[in-house]
């Protein structure tokens, strides 16, 4: 799927329409597999389709909070870190279907706080983080980055779905 064209001048259209492309990834790489086969791990990573949609979920959900309601994860709490291991392993209950309909939850919820936002300059703060000093961030440079961690993510689902069949996920 190609990012459809934004209206002329509209940045939120533009960048949401850049996002709603790369999740449309995720449902593309799990079309037509079993349970089984979205949950597998055939690739060197331990990654699996399923966990990596329960992934992105979370992310773009703890992203929202952050940026929305100002939640800032604590990072030298190790059980911090516990949460996001757990963010690629779905429970049994977590099948593709509740995966997806989360997603689409969580995808909805971004476009509202960003249709609501009076300006894609207002900020939030960052916390530092072991990979990053947190600090001041703009809306914009937050959707940027939620494209980026979508969009690597949506390498590895490609990556997964061809070497369960050999289909890639972009077709």
């Amino acid at each position: 799927m190609t990012t459809p064209p934004e209206a002329h001048g509209d940045e939120r259209g533009a960048l949401l329409s850049a996002l709603a492309g790369q999740r449309a990834a995720f449902r593309q790489a799990v079309e037509g597999l079993t349970e089984e086969q979205a949950r597998s791990t055939p690739s060197a990573s331990e990654l699996s389709l399923a966990g990596v949609i329960k992934h992105v979920t979370a992310v773009e959900t703890g992203w929202l909070a952050t940026m929305r309601d100002g939640v800032r994860p604590d990072y030298t709490d190790p059980a911090t870190f516990e949460t996001h291991a757990a963010s690629f392993v779905p429970t049994e209950d977590e099948t593709v279907a509740v995966l997806l309909d989360r997603y689409d939850q969580a995808a909805a919820e971004t476009e509202k706080a960003v249709h609501d936002l009076p300006s894609l300059n207002d900020t939030f703060m960052l916390p530092d983080a072991p990979w990053g000093e947190g600090g001041p961030r703009s809306w914009r440079w937050a959707l940027l980055h939620l494209i980026e961690e979508a969009a690597r993510h949506a390498g590895h689902a490609d990556v997964i779905r061809e070497t369960i069949d050999g289909h890639k996920a972009m077709g």
